[in-house]
């Protein structure tokens, strides 16, 4: 387990400086990344980056962020998010599916990741899909941006401050000496 961590510090980290070393300003950064995390949870697998790039250029955000952010599902968290977002959707259609009955029928969903599979469970199923991933949609992405954008702003004031201690740093080590002898 400790590798694991490690692991997934080291990804999330990565992640990290990707996000706050992207070139642009910090509202054209997380506009991309809260583009990539709407697109995540409203697109399907498959379909994510052919609308999230694009959609990146017409919306002048950062064509990194709206790659990364679709990752917001991914094969490992598709297989909570899924299941989840269609009970929500589910409810939110007034619908009577039962998580368990969702959970089921997602397995086979989130195993072959095909829309055929998608499309073959109901068009409940589908409606709830689409209303429920819309609604994690609609909150992900300003989390995303002011997140984002506040991650890319403190990191550029720490980078400015640590700049100027060095400038100063380096300027006390090149003025001369004080020889003043009383």
């Amino acid at each position: 387990m400790g590798k694991l961590w490690k692991k997934c510090k080291k990804m999330m980290h990565k992640v990290y400086m990707k996000a706050v070393t992207d070139k642009g300003t910090p509202e054209y950064i997380a506009r991309g990344w809260a583009l990539g995390v709407f697109i995540g949870f409203l697109i399907p697998f498959g379909l994510q980056l052919m609308c999230s790039i694009p959609l990146s250029f017409l919306l002048k955000g950062s064509k990194l962020g709206a790659i990364v952010g679709t990752l917001v599902t991914n094969h490992v968290t598709v297989i909570v998010i899924y299941p989840v977002q269609c009970f929500i959707g589910n409810k939110l259609i007034g619908g009577s599916l039962t998580f368990a009955h969702l959970e089921e029928q997602m397995k086979e969903v989130i195993l072959r990741q095909e829309y055929k599979v998608l499309l073959s469970l109901g068009w409940e199923i589908v409606i709830s899909f689409f209303a429920g991933g819309l609604l994690f949609a609609v909150i992900g992405a300003p989390i995303a941006y002011y997140g984002v954008k506040a991650l890319v702003n403190r990191y550029r004031l720490m980078r400015e401050k640590r700049k100027e201690a060095k400038r100063m740093r380096q300027l006390s080590k090149d003025a001369p000496a004080d020889d003043v002898k009383k």
